[in-house]
This record gives C-alpha cells, sequence and structure tokens, in this order.
C-alpha cells in the first residue's frame, strides 16, 4: 500500500538547527563529537556488560537494552543533523521523513517503558534485596523489555499510518531540524483533528502510565530507605538509583518541554535546545552517567583494560 495515498509532495524541505553562519563551525563539530560520543559511550557499555560475567545481571541487562535503544534513536537524526549544518539545500525525500518519524517514536515509546522497568528493577533491588532474583527472573526481564519494544512499534506503526495516510499537496517547508509529528501535520492539506489528537493520547496516556510507575517505584524506595539504619546502609541504597533517576529526570524535561509547546507557534531557539537535548544529548549522557557513577561498571572497565595491556605484553 502506497502510504502517501495521492500526495504531490515527494521531499520536504527543513529549515534545519541554525542559520547563523558564524556557530555553522562550532556546531557541526559539536554535534560530530556528541554523535562519535554516543556511539563509543553506548556499542563500548553494551561490550562491557556482555564481556563481564559479574554485570550479567537484571539492572545491566536493561541497562544493555536502553544503549541500543538511545545508539539506534540517536543515530536516526543526528547524523542528517550534521550534513545539514553544511548543506546549502536542507532535503528529506517524502519516504527518508517516514521513516526518520517513524523510527523517532519508535526509540522514543520504547524508551519511556524501559526507565520504568528499570525503576521497578531498583524497587525490587533496594525493598525486596533477598528476593530480588527470584522476583527479576530471566523470563520476567525479557517479558519488559519485548514489552517496551511492542509499545513503541506499537505507538509509532499507528502514528506514522495516521500521519503519512494524509494527503500532502504543498508547501513542503517544515520549521524544523527533522521530521516531527505536529510540524509535518501543519503541511497537510486535509483535516488533520484526529492525528492531533491520536498523538495527545499517545504521549499523554503512555507518560502518565509509565511516570507513575517511575514515582510509585521511587516513594516506595525513598520509604524503604528512610528505614535503614546505617548511614552507609543508605548511601549504597541510593548510590544504586541515583544514575537512573539522573537519566529518568534529563529524558522526561527535555520530552516534556518540547512537546508541551504549541505547535502553531513558529520554532524558536529555545525549542529546538530542547529538542537536541532527548535526541541527540540524552543519548550521549545515558552510557557515562552510568559509568562513571557505577563502581561495578569501573572495575569491569579496568580488568577489561588490563586484561588486554597483560595480552598485548605476552604476544
Amino acid at each position: 500500500m502506497d502510504i502517501r495515498n495521492g500526495s504531490q509532495v515527494t521531499a520536504f524541505v527543513l529549515s534545519g538547527l541554525t542559520n547563523d553562519e558564524k556557530l555553522i563551525p562550532f556546531l557541526f563539530v559539536f554535534f560530530l563529537l556528541a554523535y562519535l560520543a554516543t556511539l563509543v559511550g553506548n556499542i563500548g557499555l553494551i561490550i562491557i556488560v556482555l564481556s563481564a560475567s559479574k554485570l550479567h545481571t537484571p539492572m545491566y541487562y536493561f541497562l544493555s537494552c536502553l544503549a541500543v535503544v538511545d545508539f539506534f534513536y540517536s543515530s536516526n537524526v543526528t547524523p542528517k543533523l550534521i550534513t545539514d549544518l553544511i548543506s546549502f539545500k536542507k532535503i528529506i525525500s517524502f519516504n527518508g521523513c517516514v521513516l526518520q518519524l517513524f523510527f523517532t517514536i519508535t526509540m522514543s515509546a520504547t524508551e519511556v517503558p524501559l526507565l520504568s522497568s528499570m525503576s521497578y528493577d531498583r524497587y525490587a533491588a533496594v525493598c525486596h534485596p533477598l528476593h530480588y532474583i527470584s522476583i527479576m527472573t530471566k523470563k520476567k526481564c525479557l517479558f519488559l523489555v519485548c514489552l517496551s519494544i511492542f509499545a513503541g512499534f506499537l505507538a509509532s506503526s499507528v502514528l506514522t499510518i495516521c500521519v503519512f495516510s494524509l494527503p500532502y499537496c504543498g508547501p513542503n517547508f517544515i520549521d524544523h531540524f527533522y521530521c516531527d509529528v505536529p510540524f509535518v501535520l501543519q503541511l497537510s492539506c486535509s483535516e488533520t483533528l484526529h492525528c492531533s489528537f491520536l498523538a495527545i493520547f499517545l504521549i499523554a496516556s503512555s507518560t502518565l502510565l509509565f511516570l507513575s510507575i517511575i514515582v510509585a517505584s521511587y516513594v516506595l524506595i525513598l520509604s524503604t530507605i528512610l528505614h535503614i539504619k546505617s548511614s552507609q546502609g543508605r548511601q549504597k541504597a541510593f548510590s544504586t538509583c541515583s544514575s537512573h533517576l539522573m537519566c529518568v529526570f534529563i529524558f522526561y524535561t527535555a520530552t516534556l518541554f518540547t512537546f508541551m509547546r504549541s505547535p502553531s507557534k513558529p520554532m524558536e531557539k529555545q525549542d529546538k535546545v530542547a529538542s537536541v537535548v532527548y535526541l541527540v544529548v540524552t543519548p550521549m549522557l545515558n552510557p557515562f552517567i552510568y559509568s562513571l557513577r557505577n563502581q561495578e561498571v569501573k572495575r569491569a572497565i579496568m580488568q577489561i583494560f588490563f586484561k588486554s595491556t597483560h595480552l598485548e605484553k605476552d604476544s
């Protein structure tokens, strides 16, 4: 089935991140380094988790899945953003726009339940440490990850079909640096209210559901931590959750700020900055937040480093 449904538009023109020629060299270098850091950080974290047997636990299983999501999340937008900075015409084909929007929604809608699954894992670890292994079984972890992926693909498929089954007769200028639902809908030459309501429903329902799970988990975690008598025990319990809390805070703050703006208003600098944070910066920061604040990951990195050093000396 042709998703364009007789549309005349074959390509879209993006406004890009900025038209300030003085900023372009700096932004090009910044985003190139950020993307390389994202690749190294997420792929490196996956390799570390797979290599270190001590990290074969539910927490790091979820973390490696998050790294995979972040890798594809950033790769879907960042390379195009980098090339558009030095391109005279910022053009994306109709099918390219469909794929970009589909995978952006998929990764975002997968990350939301995945973060809530990680909060449930921390709840089980802190509140029920003696039963942690029996609660977080391999089957349950696999089920939660598969559920996250299924939710992401389902939400993305429904919304993408709704958006691109509409006719697009022109104009074809998108006031953003990537294909985003409200800005694409503005270009349709037919009624878009049902797709707008669908997008609002999916965002609001998923945010309320999965954010409620995260909040409920941490309320119970905080209650348990406050009942721990030793300060060392409280600090140890809190340290297992601090990295996840930071990632949740960054992701939800940037995402909510972006999606709560009115799409009818012109895209301003702060709006694009918020989009950059959750599309580029967050996937880059997540693996480093978990690595730098986690002693087990640090030890695993050192062990892998020393093993490779010894192998080089022996050879």
